[in-house]
């Protein structure tokens, strides 16, 4: 295979051209995509036939996957499914149900599993049914963010950590967990500034599963990492994707922020289909 990378943005992201991830890859060829990984933080593939036997295969050279919590409609599976269609009816999944609601916090911006305690090393989406309009992804770089920051804030930042939490986050849209839920979505420490270690670059561990810095003062902490927020997501810093059949991304979860936009549920079919893969161990 003959790859060409071409950036989506001038501060991240790139498009992987001249691979086909169904035909299966060599070890040179991943070693391509896994040095883009590391330097680009979003690839891009487009046209790619992936069933989920091609996306599971792709996903594990990257490292083992995460099985999916119980309040996700795909639970217990190592796939997050992003829809709005019954898989067992096919009929359109109404927006007061749970399964939708639960789905809201999708439009958040966050970073996929912060809130466990090994965070997960990157997500890969795919496309299954796309909406004619609307639906993009939405992507910006903590890495970017960190480089704008002044010496002295950086220094700051050094050492602290925040507590995550799929509880909190999704109590920003009213959903309310069960208690079994609960019980299995335990609060997570991450370090708050995160170090590349292939290249050494540094990134924030945001989002808004980000509920608050450890030993600070409730509102100190929440002002601090609100401001790291609006920095990350200014929109000249971000990328939008519009999503055509045959797009798979993946994406670095140590130091990208994603979040979903809306579409017409009641009126279009959409399926995505998200493996994650698992870090390598606790970040505190």
């Amino acid at each position: 295979m003959t790859i060409a990378i071409e950036p989506l943005h001038p501060l991240f992201g790139a498009e992987i051209k001249g691979v086909d991830i169904a035909a299966g890859l060599d070890a040179a060829t991943f070693a391509v995509i896994r040095g883009a990984f590391e330097e680009h933080s979003v690839l891009l593939f487009r046209g790619q036939k992936v069933d989920d036997a091609i996306q599971i295969a792709f996903s594990e050279r990257f490292g083992p996957l995460e099985k999916t919590v119980a309040a996700n409609p795909a639970r217990g599976t190592v796939f997050a499914r992003q829809s709005n269609i019954d898989m067992a009816t096919g009929a359109l999944i109404p927006k007061d149900d749970r399964r939708m609601k639960y789905q809201a916090g999708n439009y958040l911006w966050h970073s996929d599993s912060s809130f466990k305690q090994v965070p997960s090393l990157c997500s890969i989406l795919s496309t299954r049914e796309v909406p004619p309009e609307g639906g993009n992804t939405e992507f910006a770089s903590t890495r970017a963010a960190y480089d704008l920051l002044p010496d002295e804030l950086k220094a700051e930042l050094e050492g602290l950590v925040v507590e995550h939490s799929l509880v909190y986050s999704r109590s920003l849209t009213g959903f309310e967990m069960t208690e079994q839920e609960k019980a299995e979505l335990p609060t997570a420490r991450q370090i708050l500034v995160r170090t590349n270690p292939v290249n050494g670059r540094k990134g924030l561990m945001i989002g808004a599963h980000a509920a608050r810095i450890v030993d600070w003062p409730e509102e100190k902490g929440r002002a601090l990492l609100d401001e790291l927020l609006a920095l990350t997501t200014r929109p000249e810093a971000c990328y939008s994707h519009a999503w055509r059949d045959g797009d798979l991304i993946v994406w670095d979860n140590r130091c990208c922020l994603h979040r979903a936009t809306p579409y017409d549920s009641t009126r279009y079919r959409r399926l995505m289909q998200r493996t994650t893969v698992a870090g390598d161990g606790p970040a505190v």
